[in-house]
């Protein structure tokens, strides 16, 4: 059985899930469809789990290692583990989507357009997302503030 796994780095810091299924932090993955690559299951996964406002950049996407393990769900089924690294783009896609949802499409539309003709920083910056400020991280972890209350209720609920 195929498996990915993507790792989203942030300031020399490794930001990771708690699936509302486990007691366990871990990264963002699962087993990959028929018919899919393991970009795109990658891709999918982390929609799945961090919602479709999301916006990934599939050549952020980096294959840094695969390997043969064992699943730690069962203890026994066999799986090759193929692990993406996610670089950068979290933190600006959640600050994109952000200013997006409150209806502020301007900026995020004329990036679109720049297509390559500036370095990737200055097109970020041009378009009100800058990385070099913590406001862009902030709203990356204010998402997952967010998402991990809302697990907190579920799981008060379910009690």
């Amino acid at each position: 059985m195929k498996v990915v796994g993507t790792m989203f780095f942030e300031n020399e810091k490794l930001l990771i899930d708690k699936p509302r299924k486990r007691p366990t932090y871990q990264m963002i993955g699962g087993k990959v469809e028929d018919g899919e690559t393991t970009l795109q299951a990658a891709i999918r996964e982390c929609h799945e789990e961090l919602g479709d406002e999301a916006i990934f950049d599939e050549e952020k996407f980096e294959l840094i290692m695969e390997f043969d393990e064992i699943a730690t769900s069962d203890g026994i089924t066999p799986i090759h583990f193929y692990v993406y690294k996610y670089t950068l783009g979290m933190s600006v896609a959640l600050s994109f989507a952000k200013k997006i949802l409150a209806g502020d499409t301007t900026e995020y539309l004329e990036f679109l357009t720049k297509g390559g003709s500036e370095s990737p920083l200055d097109e970020l910056i041009h378009a009100g997302v800058d990385p070099r400020v913590d406001s862009v991280y902030d709203d990356a972890f204010t998402y997952f503030e967010k998402t991990l209350d809302e697990f907190s209720e579920l799981m008060k609920v379910k009690r």
